[in-house]
């Protein structure tokens, strides 16, 4: 089957980022990068269990809000919140009253969210920093960037084009099958929990995408198809029946 067939074999409110669930270690990298400290706002926008919250305000936030539309979810989140000053509201994110932050954490990946919310975060006040996971906000250049972790800044900074939204991200002038290694790598490390068993599959899928992306671009480095992309495409094909050469925009 193609990559996006088997993409959509995974419950979609997994990849929309909806059902996702930061380890603690995560969270706390996150916040840690985004500086939150003594004064600052934050949200975190799709809050699960409530632990994000919890951390913002162990940090020294003045106010921490979660937002999530899953009723089951917010009852956990306000046990997990008890005692420790930080809020969660039962809503949609794209209903939610964000106007007073000045950190937000995002990650959804559903285009019908995200294109509602650009108009959100459009209209915040100066120096709000949004902190997406392994892209920033679609079309904007990342004010930060600690991969897979990644700060956009108000008000949002337009990219020219892909070519240099990517450049942004990745720090490099071309991609090569290591960059490409590397980032996947600190991505499944970092949202995994630490006895995942599937973090090099999901290391070698997220490699594979993010230099045939490069190629498609014309951001990878050299002209030819790399030996060790070829034989993980061709792993992936022979033995799990997922196939991304139709990816390749020319061979």
């Amino acid at each position: 089957m193609k990559i996006e067939e088997y993409l959509e074999t995974l419950p979609s409110n997994l990849l929309s980022g909806e059902d996702a669930e930061l380890p603690q270690g995560a969270l706390d990298d996150i916040l840690g990068f985004a500086g939150i400290g003594s004064g600052d706002v934050f949200y975190h926008l799709g809050c699960g269990s409530g632990r994000g919250v919890n951390t913002a305000m162990r940090l020294g936030a003045a106010k921490a809000v979660g937002v999530d539309k899953n009723p089951e979810k917010i009852r956990l989140a306000q046990k997990e919140i008890e005692g420790s000053g930080a809020h969660v509201i039962c809503a949609d994110v794209r209903d939610a009253e964000i106007s007073d932050a000045t950190v937000i954490l995002y990650w959804f990946a559903d285009e019908k969210i995200t294109d509602s919310m650009m108009e959100k975060f459009k209209k915040l006040s100066p120096g709000v920093r949004i902190v997406t996971i392994w892209g920033p906000l679609p079309g904007c250049i990342p004010e930060r960037v600690k991969f897979p972790y990644i700060i956009n800044k108000t008000p949002l900074q337009e990219a020219r084009n892909m070519q240099e939204q990517l450049a942004a991200v990745f720090g490099v002038d071309c991609v090569d099958f290591v960059t490409a290694w590397e980032f996947a790598e600190r991505y499944t490390k970092a949202i995994g929990s630490p006895d995942a068993k599937n973090d090099r599959f999901l290391t070698i899928i997220q490699t594979l995408i993010i230099w045939i992306n490069a190629r498609n671009l014309g951001m990878a480095c050299g002209d030819e198809i790399p030996d060790s992309i070829r034989a993980y495409m061709g792993i992936m094909r022979e033995h799990f029946g997922i196939d991304f050469g139709h990816l390749l925009e020319q061979e």
